[in-house]
């Protein structure tokens, strides 16, 4: 019998949602969403596109443009995986050094807004 490994799924303990927001590296003279875009996040990591050549274990700081008007969401993390997309493009798993609940917190709400915050019919 083979052992059974368990999925990236299985093994994640918050869920991940789909947030694609502009983003930019810190101190970066780019533009947001020039190099860098947020694809998904949950309160462990987040998924990054780019055209930046990043290596695992990288320490990054990227900063995320949300349309709430509040300054840049900033997160902090380390590369665990990279994917290549195309000779110049980069989708990166990011993981944070501890949960950002409250942090991913203003992330969800912009994603998934409350019944309250929705125009009426």
């Amino acid at each position: 019998m083979q052992p059974r490994f368990a999925s990236v799924d299985e093994r994640r303990l918050f869920q991940r949602f789909i947030a694609r927001f502009p983003a930019k590296f810190k101190d970066s003279r780019s533009d947001f969403g020039e190099e860098v875009v947020l694809r998904d996040a949950s309160a462990q990591g987040a998924r990054l596109s780019t055209t930046e050549t990043l290596f695992l274990d990288d320490h990054v700081i990227v900063e995320v443009e949300l349309p709430d008007g509040k300054p840049s969401l900033v997160l902090r993390g380390r590369v665990v995986w990279k994917h290549s997309l195309n000779e110049k493009n980069w989708d990166v798993g990011m993981q944070f050094p501890e949960p950002q609940l409250t942090r991913l917190s203003r992330l969800f709400e912009v994603t998934h807004p409350s019944p309250h915050d929705l125009p009426a019919n």
